[in-house]
């Protein structure tokens, strides 16, 4: 049965575009009705597209599954965005008043107006987080109403990239669909994850991402600081691959074996010849990978605090830190933040504080938080509306006309593979062909080898037994086998033949003698 009233959110994460589909309950519960996913590392890089058309074709994929698991058309859908670029600037805005002037709701909106005009190079402003308004010598959340000569607003910009935002556009603009909103991910993330208690004792959210870390400092309910770190847990997948291994077994390696803060072992030597393996394709000593994974852990903690101590935040967060994220899952990470920081209040935000139901089921290991912030932040019905007929378009026309669409594309694909397999057996016969003929070549040789070093061996024999004509007829033979590498060792053995041969025949013998006879009447005389 057709869906006629729903949210939908895109998560463009660096690992995988992410959709969802859900509906709010009265209750505060979201019904989760549709989820999709595609890899997107080749398009998206540290939360930033590179790949626009690459994207566009992911993006509409996504979207169409949701709307299959939906039958129902989809219109628009709200876009998370994040990625390195972003972080968080403070300015502070003062605007001169007449004497007792009561600070109205329009002063407030005009200050921030007066805020959004910062020059800024190369960057946007995605979102302004009003922190305090100073009011004479007090700092107010909510000045509305008071009488002032003076006000000066201080607030918390959150900046990006000016083409992080275009980038997200244009892809969505070669496709069907359009963007409810844009919606800052660590924030919306903070809002399902931390606690009221959370946000106004003070804390850090920590999202550990694949390719960036993302820390988001909360005091008295207010974001205070923001930044994103372009480091993540594939940086420790890298690392690894520095050891000669395959960036899937790397992987592998890191979600089977890798410890944030490995334990110290009763037996060092024992422990020194400990290994980790793969089974059947890669094997390294335990110390090497210990090193490496805590190596990498810690420098993106180190960043992490670095980011905290710069938000001058750091020694009021009497809530600890909050981790969440894929990463947030490796074995001893709490302790290897306390380690660093030495802050002992540790939370792992494995899930969110909203609570789902429906069919569908999503994993409970933090990688999802920011996808289930998106569909709580959305507001509006993004159900794709026929203008003539006041309802849904018909879903059942247009997945037929999507179904015949996906038929001819698979028809195309069967025969694109029915013609690389051909490509394929056709180049394997022609390899295994010519690996015959190379085979065969290398048994002709071989023998013809052997046979030359029976020639030659006999042909060593004979010249031992000053047998002079066997001995050449040998070498003749060993010529016959066309080695062209031995040509001159029997160049040199045929002519070693050729002199005994004839220092030892009858005339130059009888030569001798008569020279030495010769030479002796000569002496005698």
């Amino acid at each position: 049965m057709a869906v006629t009233d729903f949210i939908a959110a895109i998560e463009l994460g660096s690992t995988n575009i992410t959709g969802i589909a859900g509906k709010k309950n009265a209750d505060g519960s979201i019904q989760i009705l549709a989820y999709a996913n595609a890899p997107s590392s080749d398009c998206i890089k540290k939360g930033a597209i590179f790949n626009l058309d690459k994207t566009t074709q992911i993006l509409v994929s996504v979207i169409q599954k949701l709307e299959n698991d939906l039958q129902a058309s989809i219109k628009k859908v709200y876009v998370g965005i994040g990625g390195q670029s972003i972080r968080s600037i403070r300015n502070n805005v003062t605007k001169q008043l007449g004497e007792d002037t009561k600070i109205s709701q329009a002063l407030i909106e005009s200050l921030m107006e007066n805020n959004r005009e910062i020059s800024l190079v190369d960057q946007e402003i995605l979102g302004v987080e009003p922190q305090e308004y100073k009011v004479g010598n007090n700092l107010l959340t909510e000045p509305v109403g008071i009488s002032a000569d003076r006000i000066e607003g201080h607030y918390l910009n959150i900046i990006a990239n000016h083409t992080l935002k275009a980038r997200i556009a244009q892809c969505f603009k070669q496709t069907k669909y359009e963007i409810a909103d844009y919606l800052l991910s660590p924030v919306v993330t903070a809002n399902v994850v931390l606690t009221d208690s959370e946000r106004r004792s003070g804390c850090a959210l920590v999202d550990l991402g694949a390719d960036t870390t993302t820390v988001a400092v909360y005091k008295n309910n207010i974001l205070r600081h923001l930044a994103v770190i372009p480091l993540g847990s594939n940086n420790i997948t890298k690392d690894i691959c520095s050891l000669q291994i395959e960036e899937e077994d790397a992987e592998q390696l890191k979600i089977r074996y890798g410890c944030a803060l490995t334990p110290p072992a009763e037996d060092e030597d024992q422990a020194h010849e400990q290994e980790y393996s793969i089974e059947g394709k890669c094997t390294v000593p335990a110390h090497k990978l210990e090193y490496i994974v805590e190596a990498r852990v810690n420098e993106i903690i180190s960043n992490v605090w670095n980011q905290i101590m710069v938000s001058d935040y750091g020694d009021k967060l009497m809530a600890g830190l909050v981790l969440t994220g894929g990463a947030s899952n490796m074995p001893n990470i709490d302790e290897a933040f306390k380690q660093i920081t030495k802050i002992e209040k540790i939370r792992i935000a494995k899930g969110c504080n909203i609570a789902l139901d429906g069919a569908i089921q999503l994993p409970k290991n933090g990688t999802k938080n920011t996808l289930i912030g998106l569909l709580v932040e959305g507001k509006e019905n993004c159900l794709k509306i026929d203008p003539r007929k006041g309802h849904q378009l018909d879903f059942i026309n247009d997945l037929a006309e999507q179904e015949a669409e996906a038929k001819r594309k698979e028809a195309e694909r069967l025969k694109a593979e029915e013609e690389k397999r051909k490509a394929e057996e056709e180049a394997e016969r022609i390899r295994k062909i010519n690996e015959e003929k190379k085979r065969q070549e290398e048994e002709r040789n071989r023998k013809r080898l052997e046979e030359y070093n029976i020639y030659v061996k006999e042909a060593r024999l004979q010249l031992s037994k000053k047998k002079y004509k066997a001995a050449l007829k040998e070498i003749e033979n060993a010529r016959r086998m066309h080695l062209a590498e031995k040509e001159e060792e029997l160049n040199e053995l045929q002519a070693k033949v050729n002199k005994e041969k004839k220092e030892n025949s009858w005339i130059d013998i009888f030569t001798k003698k008569v020279t030495n006879l010769s030479d002796e009447i000569l002496k005698d005389n």
